[in-house]
């Protein structure tokens, strides 16, 4: 197991980009870079040992200092969608970006951690990404530090660690953005991609792809992945949710969330097998239905469904709904949560 460590650019402010390269004994890498906290390649053998970078990405940080797609980037402090960009703790309203129509998506295009230069530091298999958010950034209370580490096992295991913690009452709930592709990031549609995922439920939404707060099953539907079954096979289907969001762009229940560290999807093709665990009660899978067409790694064009995510997360407008668990952090109370994407 090494770590390596390489350039890769400069920020606007002449301060250096690094990339992070992890690798195991079966042929598996990792890259991550200090912008964002990203996760730029991961390169996996298939069952034939054909070794290809399945993940969407560029080939330099000044890219990932545009990145408007959020390719393999950590988002905080609150991932996913915010109703009227704005959220309430203990009767003091706070104010959010407004940029996605009239509510808040991922905190902030131009300002979130997906954008920052994170501190960094190395060990023998992982690399360790450090940042203070200071109080009222992106309009969040409290100054909150947030560590994000990179693992690579020589089980195949991609682990993400997240440990923070605020000095006020805050809103956190952070996931990784990473858009999947297990035949290549060079293959295009992701469509004929076999997927499970142990969701018997969903929230469904509303224009604005804001959730209703209910909590709907998948069961007769077409939101139903319970059972295997190819993105593409009804993606197309004439469903009120499908065509809300031009495709799936949902959060799923993850079904007998007990807060620990469980499978909760799987996803298949070209010889390679995902799995995907979490503590977290709900997983977006995201089909890349709006991915706008792009030049990526070694000039490859990326463009709708060339990749799909599975986005760990507390449910999105979950500070907004009370139907749903709040994200909702005590000053001094630590946030901790893992998610693992492992290969066979």
């Amino acid at each position: 197991m090494s770590v390596t460590t390489t350039q890769f650019g400069k920020t606007q402010f002449g301060t250096d980009i690094k990339l992070f390269t992890i690798s195991n004994k079966n042929g598996m890498e990792a890259s991550v870079t200090n912008i964002g906290a990203s996760l730029v390649k991961l390169i996996v053998p298939n069952d034939k040992g054909e070794k290809k970078d399945i993940i969407l990405g560029f080939d330099s940080g000044e890219e990932y200092m545009i990145n408007g797609s959020f390719f393999g980037a950590t988002i905080g402090r609150c991932a996913n969608r915010t109703a009227n960009a704005s959220f309430m703790i203990d009767g003091v309203k706070y104010n959010l970006a407004v940029n996605d129509n009239e509510n808040n998506l991922h905190s902030d295009f131009y300002r979130g951690m997906h954008k920052v230069l994170w501190d960094a530091g190395c060990g023998e298999d992982n690399v360790k990404f450090s940042y203070h958010s200071p109080d009222m950034e992106n309009g969040f209370p409290g100054n909150f530090d947030i560590s994000v580490t990179y693992t690579l096992t020589d089980d195949n295991e991609i682990r993400i660690d997240y440990d923070g913690v605020c000095d006020k009452k805050t809103l956190i709930n952070m996931t990784n953005h990473t858009y999947f592709n297990l035949s290549g990031h060079d293959s295009g549609s992701i469509e004929n991609t076999k997927l499970t995922i142990l969701a018997s439920n969903y929230t469904p939404v509303a224009a604005g792809a804001i959730p209703t707060g209910e909590i709907a099953p998948v069961k007769g539907t077409v939101m139903d992945f319970t059972s295997e079954k190819t993105i593409g096979q009804d993606i197309g289907e004439d469903f009120e949710q499908l065509k809300l969001v031009r495709g799936y762009d949902h959060n799923y229940v993850v079904d007998d969330c007990t807060g620990e560290v469980k499978l909760i999807a799987t996803a298949k093709a070209d010889g390679r097998v995902m799995e995907v665990l979490t503590d977290l009660p709900g997983v977006q899978f995201y089909a890349g239905n709006m991915i706008a067409t792009q030049q990526g790694k070694g000039g490859v064009m990326y463009g709708e469904r060339t990749g799909f995510c599975l986005e760990s997360q507390y449910f999105p407008n979950s500070a907004n709904e009370p139907a749903f668990a709040h994200p909702v952090f005590d000053a001094g109370q630590k946030y901790k949560t893992t998610t693992i994407y492992r290969f066979r």
